[in-house]
């Protein structure tokens, strides 16, 4: 921590008297590329999707089909295609990534032995938000995350179905020069190639919703794409100083160098003018409150300098860390 006070962060925002639209954009156009540099940068080339679905399920809600694409050429992600009864196309998605825990299917209505809970009995700390963005009108494109679910490594599937494989798919990512954060950001980005094909999506209308490590991939997905037109970051936004530097977190966490260019505010600044909202539990042991509400208040400065201090929030409910969700569907309805 005496590290972090005496550490210049070179590209934090500074906001002087009024900074503007136009300081504020020459900053974000600076930093960007500073981050995916960091983030040890994307694919130059988009391999092709070779999108297939590969089961196809009605329940009475909805209709959820098993899809898979091509992210790069030797990457295969696994997906659900949620679209809700009595959708009229072209409609708007959201882009679904699930935190620690049994990954896509714990958001998608599976309990622990692998059973569907009842429509609208939303259970674990995830709340089977991908459900509830159907019971709301919105097609879901839920991503399994690397390390997550059905991608993980054979050492973890052998230990139980909520056991991830972060901290060798990491560290791997990290030897070679890149990070888990960049790998499943561009899973994001690939995925709305994706949905770009599908005639039920309007592709002006497409958000990303997460929580825990999937708010962490949603809010650096909301920062370097520029087509998600909303986003939803549950359980993470804080300080650095607060969360990663101070507690035990996951390896995937971690973007060697960051520390020494921005604050996780700035990334989130990346987003502005583009609608962010964020929730966090009063009690939310692993992003302390304090941390959220001093990060939020520096999201609040770089908005209110785009002059879009409107399209981002948060909302504080009683609780620890998991999916609250009331604000944010409002948020959505008005945004997306």
């Amino acid at each position: 921590l005496d590290r972090y006070r005496a550490q210049p962060r070179a590209l934090e925002f500074r906001a002087g008297p009024s900074p503007g639209l136009r300081a504020t954009r020459r900053w974000q156009r600076r930093l960007r590329p500073e981050l995916v540099k960091l983030l040890g940068g994307f694919p130059a080339r988009r391999c092709p999707l070779a999108a297939r679905v590969v089961a196809r399920r009605r329940f009475p809600e909805y209709v959820r089909e098993t899809v898979l694409f091509q992210s790069r050429p030797d990457l295969t992600v696994f997906a659900y295609f949620l679209v809700p009864r009595g959708f009229v196309p072209p409609g708007p998605c959201v882009i679904c990534v699930s935190g620690h825990g049994r990954g896509a299917s714990s958001i998608v209505g599976y309990d622990e032995k692998g059973t569907m809970r009842p429509f609208g009995r939303w259970g674990e700390y995830q709340a089977d938000f991908a459900l509830q963005c159907v019971a709301r009108g919105y097609a879901a494109l839920v991503i399994e995350q690397l390390g997550f679910g059905r991608r993980r490594d054979p050492a973890s599937r052998k230990i139980g179905t909520g056991r991830d494989s972060c901290q060798p798919a990491a560290g791997a990512a990290f030897h070679f020069g890149e990070t888990m954060t960049a790998w499943r950001v561009w899973d994001v980005m690939r995925g709305i190639d994706y949905l770009e094909g599908r005639r039920e999506v309007d592709p002006r209308r497409i958000g990303v919703m997460g929580i825990s490590g999937g708010g962490l991939t949603s809010l650096f997905s909301a920062a370097l794409e520029p087509r998600l037109k909303a986003a939803v970051v549950s359980g993470y936004l804080c300080l650095f100083r607060d969360s990663i530097l101070s507690l035990s977190h996951c390896l995937d966490n971690y973007v060697p160098g960051l520390g020494r260019v921005a604050e996780l505010p700035d990334v989130a600044g990346l987003a502005a003018p583009r609608a962010v909202f964020f929730e966090s539990g009063t009690r939310d042991p692993i992003f302390p409150l304090a941390g959220v509400r001093e990060a939020y208040r520096r999201v609040r400065r770089i908005y209110g300098a785009c002059g879009a201090g409107r399209r981002t929030g948060l909302e504080v409910f009683r609780g620890d860390h998991r999916f609250h969700g009331r604000g944010a569907f409002s948020f959505l309805k008005r945004e997306l």
